[in-house]
């Protein structure tokens, strides 16, 4: 069986926010595939869509899985119940949330996920970690670069790399 290579974004702006990083980097590794193959810095961000909450923290990584799009979108939401989500309002405060960004360089869409995510141009905060990981890799549907997306990006809130 063949491995697909998985780029997640992890964002949290509830409780311990390293630490619901971590776990649900722990439950990833261990429900969805693989150990991590790559790992972007953690950042700062002030919230995006509705700004009066927290700021968040947030990380990309990078895993290799044998699950479908939507069986690891699924095993996604599941970890994300399992840590205390609870889906109140559109943007509203998380204690963890989990994105596929891409699936090999699939264009997919279905009930339960999009591939690639359809808002990774407009977010620094996700554009910045990702850049990290490699801002040559190449969007497969805007045929950029992720270094050109972040370039061109209109998206202004703050994004601070964190220790």
């Amino acid at each position: 069986m063949a491995y697909h290579v998985s780029y997640i974004l992890l964002g949290s702006n509830q409780g311990q926010r390293k630490q619901y990083l971590k776990k649900a980097t722990k439950a990833i590794q261990l429900r969805c595939g693989s150990p991590v193959k790559a790992s972007s810095s953690v950042y700062e961000t002030a919230a995006w869509g509705n700004t009066k909450q927290a700021s968040f923290l947030n990380q990309v990584i990078v895993i290799h899985t044998q699950l479908s799009p939507d069986e690891l979108m699924q095993e996604l939401l599941n970890i994300e119940l399992e840590l205390g989500r609870i889906r109140t309002e559109k943007y509203g405060p998380r204690t963890i949330d989990l994105d596929i960004l891409f699936y090999d360089n699939l264009v997919y869409h279905s009930p339960k996920v999009t591939l690639p995510h359809p808002a990774i141009q407009d977010r620094r905060f996700v554009l910045i970690p990702l850049a990290e990981l490699g801002e040559r890799k190449l969007h497969p549907v805007y045929r950029k670069t992720i270094g050109t997306l972040l370039k061109e990006c209109a998206d202004l809130l703050p994004v601070k790399k964190l220790n």
